[in-house]
């Protein structure tokens, strides 16, 4: 039962990695037995993260790029695979956030979204498939969000970025399950990270929160890491198309 859930063997590339959900989810990737691809922009912050992950014991690799610069993508990605190896399990976790009313939204943030939350995720997406297809296997997941399925006042295009997250990832699977993939997404509720610095200092949103979520409180983003390994591993060979809210609950209450 255990080798369904094994990584061992199994080489992970985790974008925005050097902190929050995604160093958490590296992290918890390793401790499943899968070699560690961290990725960023901040050469400081990466090395900073692979250290400590390879004093826990982790096999680490560090790939500087920009998710959103489709040639720098493809450039990676594809020495990485020539002069590395192989990559396994893909997660595009690469996002921002930025909170502004809707009719005062600035164009640029906008774009910025738009290029950083989803063109992202096709870069990246397409550039590992493209190896994965060729060997008959591999798994994405994709970090969508509650804004997937939900709406807040002040972050309307963040919303749409991950509505379209959602709906990209069951692309991916329709077009790419006939040659062995598995494409999923996680959508996390709401969790202490620092993209949400803002939301857990504010303690009249912290109240909001814990009264609108079934489960009472943030999230912990440790807590995101089972689903992670679920979707890399063995015990997820059907699962394809899927959203899985990891979220307290507040998708499923009024």
């Amino acid at each position: 039962m255990t080798d369904l859930f094994s990584l061992i063997g199994s080489r992970a590339l985790i974008t925005g990695s050097s902190q929050g959900i995604g160093f958490a989810l590296a992290r918890g990737l390793a401790a499943a037995g899968a070699e560690i691809v961290l990725n960023g922009r901040d050469v400081a912050k990466l090395d900073q993260a692979a250290e400590m992950l390879r004093g826990e014991g982790a096999t680490v690799h560090t790939l500087v790029f920009d998710a959103t610069d489709h040639a720098a993508v493809r450039t990676a990605i594809d020495g990485f695979e020539a002069d590395i190896g192989a990559i396994h399990v893909l997660v595009n976790n690469a996002g921002m956030q930025h909170r502004t009313e809707l009719e005062n939204f600035p164009a640029d943030a906008f774009e910025k979204l738009l290029q950083t939350n989803i063109a992202s995720v096709f870069h990246v997406g397409q550039a590992v498939a493209r190896h994965m297809i060729g060997r008959g296997k591999g798994k994405i997941i994709n970090i969508a969000s509650v804004q997937t399925a939900l709406a807040r006042p002040g972050i309307a295009p963040y919303t749409a970025t991950k509505g379209a997250v959602g709906n990209l990832t069951k692309g991916m699977a329709t077009d790419w399950a006939k040659h062995g993939l598995q494409c999923n997404a996680i959508a996390p509720g709401y969790f202490d990270t620092p993209l949400n610095a803002a939301l857990v200092a504010d303690p009249a949103f912290s109240a909001w929160l814990e009264n609108r979520t079934p489960a009472g409180r943030w999230g912990k983003v440790e807590e995101l890491v089972g689903a992670c390994v679920f979707l890399s591993a063995p015990a997820s060979s059907f699962v394809n198309g899927h959203t899985l809210y990891v979220d307290g609950g507040i998708t499923a209450s009024l």
